[in-house]
């Protein structure tokens, strides 16, 4: 398994949002950023639907949800649900986290921080989950089509650069050409987890 994910910090396509302070500082809670996931791998749910999937009431869910929906985060789904139980969905497209700019402000560099702690625990516990028992839980034709994969270079700075915008276009690119809306027969939901940095070798800095 691998993923190229809408809510990382990708900076290529048209449908790239750079996030302001403002909706960085909102984002930067832990259910917050659970709530935005949830909507990104399972598709349009109800405030109760999340709720149960993340072990909160839909009331706090609620709540939550219309923090983030004042920043464009998320947003109701047109035409579904009804004033009793409304529909969220997340806009199509990635979110760049970090700028420049926003790292000139203390408070806004935190909330990056915190926004990238909680995004990167969730895909752990996600791939932790499926090494833990995914040949068990799921179909042999799903284990098999899945893959665990790390490689090892050595790279100046540019090539890193080089290589992360062509594996992001390449991936954003072969996703768009295979993906199907939420419920569509046969398929279920899946991540592609695409990491690319440089190791910092403590003997260097002993």
């Amino acid at each position: 398994m691998e993923e190229a994910s809408d809510t990382q910090d990708v900076r290529t396509g048209d449908d790239n949002r750079i996030l302001d302070g403002a909706a960085l500082k909102a984002l930067a809670h832990p259910l917050r950023v659970q709530l935005l996931e949830v909507l990104s791998s399972y598709g349009p749910q109800t405030a109760c639907s999340i709720g149960k999937r993340v072990g909160e009431s839909s009331g706090s869910t609620s709540y939550h949800l219309r923090q983030l929906a004042r920043h464009g985060l998320v947003r109701e789904v047109p035409d579904r649900g009804s004033a009793r139980e409304r529909w969220w969905e997340r806009p199509s497209g990635s979110l760049t986290l970090s700028t420049p700019e926003l790292e000139q402000d203390p408070t806004t560099r935190e909330a990056t921080r915190q926004v990238n702690r909680q995004f990167e625990r969730g895909r752990s516990e996600a791939l932790a989950t499926f090494m833990a028992s995914g040949c068990e839980s799921v179909p042999p034709e799903w284990a098999d089509a899945a893959v665990i994969a790390t490689m090892n270079a050595y790279l100046t700075p540019a090539q890193l650069a080089a290589l992360t915008r062509d594996m992001s276009t390449i991936l954003r690119e072969k996703l768009d050409a295979y993906r199907s809306e939420p419920g569509t027969p046969g398929t279920r939901p899946v991540q592609v987890h695409f990491n690319a940095f440089p190791l910092i070798d403590p003997q260097e800095s002993s």
